[in-house]
């Protein structure tokens, strides 16, 4: 992801130029349909950069600036780069995009979940790690309502997120998920009972229970996969009984599964439905 820099006038200069080189407009031609879709592409990349930029920032988002990433010109293509922007970067951060006041149009990135400062673990500071967080729920969901700690990490390995490397949305991955989400309650992380030599699991917190729900968390998986929820069948049946649960019967009810010998002697198997 490129920095903050790209939003000065050399680059605004810069992406005009590029709007001469693929002009789109409502009627173009099949021999311009895929520089026309180059264009779309290049413009959605843009205004992800500018979004996450206000919001890294806390500046206001308003639609007037978000055309003009764009470029006036080309009001009729908005709609549809608005869109995948969108939705790519509620993919990969788990936050929406809203208008939150229509009378001037004015945006604001909203969290999943009601993380502190909207996503973030520090006031004023960094991208929203939300993303990562459902993540992680997802893959205590699927496992059970508990994963170990190895298979948590080979599956962050799939997503080239490494231990012990920095990175620039999440810092330092460790510190990030066994002491940040465990102080704010998101994620539970302990030893096996009995276990040794000594092995440690991480479970759902309170705050995910009160905060969000399986079928949420199930929903935001298909999403990613552009699946239907249903497609994952047995998951979704368990997210059906959830929903007339409370939260506080979720967890106690998970938390006696996890905690018992089951959980100890269980074999986890390999991570068998797509993400």
């Amino acid at each position: 992801m490129t920095s903050a820099g790209v939003f000065n006038t050399g680059s605004d200069e810069r992406a005009n130029s590029r709007d001469e080189e693929y002009p789109c407009s409502s009627e173009v031609s099949p021999s311009t349909e895929s520089s026309c879709s180059n264009f779309i592409n290049i413009k959605v990349g843009l205004l992800e950069q500018f979004l996450l930029y206000k919001f890294k920032m806390k500046q206001r988002i308003l639609k007037e600036d978000m055309l003009k990433i764009v470029n006036p010109r080309y009001q009729n293509q908005f709609a549809e780069i608005h869109r995948r922007a969108s939705e790519h970067i509620e993919v990969v951060f788990a936050v929406d995009l809203k208008e939150v006041n229509p009378t001037c149009h004015l945006y604001d990135l909203v969290s999943k979940l009601k993380l502190p400062n909207n996503g973030r673990i520090h006031v004023g500071k960094g991208l929203p790690k939300t993303g990562l967080l459902i993540t992680f729920l997802v893959v205590i969901f699927l496992k059970g309502n508990c994963a170990n700690k190895e298979d948590t990490w080979k599956f962050l390995d799939m997503m080239q997120i490494y231990d012990g490397k920095k990175y620039y949305i999440y810092g330092e991955p460790r510190k990030l998920i066994t002491q940040d989400f465990v102080r704010l309650k998101y994620l539970e992380y302990h030893q096996v009972p009995c276990s040794y030599p000594a092995h440690y699991q991480f479970l759902c917190g309170p705050r995910a229970y009160t905060e969000t729900s399986k079928m949420k968390v199930l929903e935001y998986l298909a999403k990613v996969n552009d699946i239907a929820p249903g497609a994952f069948s047995s998951q979704y049946e368990e997210a059906l009984q959830d929903e007339e649960e409370s939260p506080s019967q979720r967890c106690s009810r998970n938390w006696h599964y996890c905690s018992g010998q089951d959980c100890l002697r269980a074999k986890f198997s390999s991570f068998s439905q797509p993400y």
